[in-house]
């Protein structure tokens, strides 16, 4: 053991001089004595102690939901070791190439050693400000950074804004630039120790190997390994690396299913999509094998009623009293579920909006990847919710209470049927409240109301989509409306989320247009997709409600179903005939159709059928949750309706059998 003991007094001479100290140690390892080295030790050392550090108080936030066994926090930190030092193996090799072309004259005494200093302090801030956001992410989403963390990038107006409305940011910025002030002035003598140069043979050698080490790692970890797939979400989060998923996420932005996941023979796929989605009133026109295109003919004349569609921000089913919340948030939304077609047993396709709107507006399930919506450049020309309508007549509307360029919407919306109403549409003097996210939503449904009037008053039915923001974080109203103050949390936001609504239906049943208008009121997505798997299927649980008092009788629905349902269902409502690409059903058809719920995440993708679900993830790897969770073979009949679905409109999509063709 005495060669061991001999090392520490080394590494503390060179991390922690002694004040008088003024040459490096002549016993260091030849490599240890060149200041470059030693500097680049430090830094990934520090980055090592950080990453186990934010490991630890993420660990700390969500002990009880990962089950944190003494050999699940070993698993945990072993593997979050594997990921730490992948991502080192490429930071480390950027970092190297930086430090090893700065001259040898930074590493002395005299004023150029201000600039190893300054990079010093660069890094510090980096790594604490990296752990800032973690903790933030987490907090939020309950997951390491992935494809959310990737769009906020894309989206940096309304993210920052979000933040700073929503944590004391300058605060805590000011506290890690301290820290790291500090850290500079500790080890300030470290970068002045006296010390040889470092050769450029010598430096090309060191960005050789790690150029080597680099390309292992990246042959070998991948964003899965060496987690285990099965067991605890909350395990396999942390012992992920949160700049290392960043990038993976980054660079993985859309999935191709046939590469990654389990599938069937075309016409195996294409047999069970057709049982799936037939009708009596359905007869296929499909120009191939797995095309579902059919002609819908509803019997009855139709009715040219006008819709709005609300979709409501994060609205869990969990926060309603009508679902068993006791708090009293929803008394507008209770009282719709006793004057509404209330369906009980109702979930969303995924956990962010653009899912919920591109399961809405084009009844797609959650392909791999990126949503539709925002796949830029692929997001247009298909056969909507938006223009079935405007091929009866209607001219759809899409108001949102942001601006639009958010997930691509103004451009996935406009290109599908919808003229645009957001927030950079109407001027200042039209919104009585602001925040991160765009106006509230009583200043959405007040134009609304008026956009519903204009078309009332020239004679034509009118179609319109809404999408609120305010029940999101920062949770910020408009003083005054409800007991809760604003800011103050979720609960508040949801209760004004309902005081809205009420003022809204209040306002239009004074118009002439609301016995002949059909509301329905949605949830984008729920409000929270954390669990202890990969796909909670009760987090993704949310309201559905229709509502026209003079046209409809009130009833609950518990048949289960998700978003993809709601398009059929509307205008299956109206008695509309049309050509449908549409994955859903209709909802209110009787029949002995029992239902099914098709939920997903960027990777993982689920069909619930009230009893098990099956999971499809990457790797072809195929499981059953029920009792347990277990993998299963690709015979299991729900893994293969599974299959069908998932592989079916990923191929509809790249085959452009879900485009809009005029019928």
């Amino acid at each position: 053991m005495a060669p061991v003991r001999g090392i520490f007094p080394h590494l503390r001479h060179f991390f922690m001089p002694d004040d008088n100290q003024k040459t490096a140690s002549p016993k260091l390892s030849p490599w240890l004595q060149y200041a470059q080295t030693r500097f680049l030790l430090w830094l990934l050392g520090s980055w090592l102690v950080v990453f186990a550090a934010t490991r630890l108080v993420l660990l700390a936030a969500s002990f009880a939901q990962a089950e944190a066994t003494p050999a699940a926090i070993l698993g945990i930190f072993a593997g979050g070791l594997v990921y730490d030092l992948a991502f080192l193996a490429y930071a480390g090799l950027a970092l190297a190439a930086v430090v090893f072309l700065l001259p040898q004259s930074c590493w002395g005494s005299g004023p150029a050693r201000r600039v190893p200093q300054l990079l010093l302090f660069a890094a510090c801030f980096a790594m604490l400000f990296v752990a800032l956001s973690e903790w933030i992410f987490w907090d939020e989403f309950g997951v390491r950074f992935n494809f959310i963390a990737v769009d906020y990038l894309v989206y940096s107006k309304e993210v920052v804004d979000n933040i700073l409305q929503s944590y004391p940011v300058w605060p805590l910025l000011g506290a890690i630039g301290a820290l790291a002030l500090l850290v500079v002035y500790r080890l300030r003598r470290v970068l002045s120790v006296p010390a040889p140069a470092l050769g450029w043979r010598r430096r090309g050698l060191l960005l050789a190997v790690g150029g080597v080490v680099a390309a292992l790692v990246a042959a070998t970890v991948g964003q899965d390994f060496p987690r285990p797939r099965e067991g605890n979400t909350y395990q396999r989060e942390l012992a992920a690396n949160g700049p290392y998923q960043f990038f993976a996420a980054f660079r993985n932005n859309e999935i191709k299913y046939g590469e990654f996941y389990a599938t069937l023979p075309a016409a195996d796929v294409a047999s069970l999509l057709h049982g799936e989605v037939a009708e009596p009133v359905a007869a296929f026109v499909g120009s191939e094998a797995q095309d579902i295109r059919r002609r819908i003919d509803n019997p009855g004349e139709p009715r040219r009623l006008n819709v709005v569609l609300v979709t409501i921000e994060s609205l869990s089913a969990k926060y309603l009293g009508a679902f068993g919340d006791p708090r009293g948030l929803t008394p507008n939304l209770d009282r719709l579920s006793r004057d509404s077609l209330f369906f009980t047993n109702f979930y969303a396709t995924g956990t962010r909006t653009d899912r919920g709107l591109e399961a809405i507006t084009l009844s797609l399930p959650p392909t791999p990847g990126r949503s539709v919506v925002k796949r830029v450049g692929r997001e247009s020309g298909y056969a909507s919710l938006g223009r079935q309508f405007r091929a009866q007549g209607y001219d759809p509307a899409f108001l949102y209470g942001g601006r639009g360029y958010f997930d691509n919407m103004n451009a996935f919306f406009s290109g599908n049927g919808y003229r645009i109403v957001d927030q950079a549409a109407l001027p200042k003097a039209e919104m009585e409240f602001e925040n991160a996210w765009g106006m509230s939503d009583e200043d959405l449904y007040r134009q609304a109301v008026k956009l519903a009037d204009a078309e009332h008053a020239a004679g034509k039915p009118f179609f319109l989509q809404l999408m609120t923001t305010s029940n999101h974080r920062p949770y910020t109203y408009p003083e005054g409306r409800i007991d809760i103050p604003s800011g103050e949390g979720r609960a508040g936001a949801v209760k004004y989320t309902d005081y809205a609504i009420g003022r809204f239906l209040e306002a239009a049943r004074q118009k002439p247009w609301f016995d002949q208008t059909v509301f329905v009121f949605v949830a984008d997505h729920n409000a929270g997709s954390a669990g202890q798997q990969d796909l909670p299927v009760e987090n993704y649980r949310i309201p559905l409600f229709i509502h026209a008092p003079a046209l409809i009788e009130p009833r609950r629905i518990d048949r289960l179903a998700s978003q993809i349902d709601i398009a059929p269902t509307l205008l299956g409502l109206l008695g509309f005939d049309y050509t449908s690409t549409f994955y859903g059903r209709d909802m209110l058809r009787d029949g002995d159709w029992q239902g099914r719920a098709l939920i997903g995440n960027y990777q993982h993708l689920g069909l619930y059928d009230g009893e098990r679900l099956a999971i499809l993830s990457p790797r072809r790897q195929m499981r059953s949750v029920g009792e347990d969770e277990r993998e299963v073979a690709g015979d299991d009949p729900l893994v293969r309706r599974a299959i069908a679905y998932y592989q079916g409109a990923d191929h509809a999509f790249r085959q452009r059998l879900i485009a809009w063709r005029g019928d």
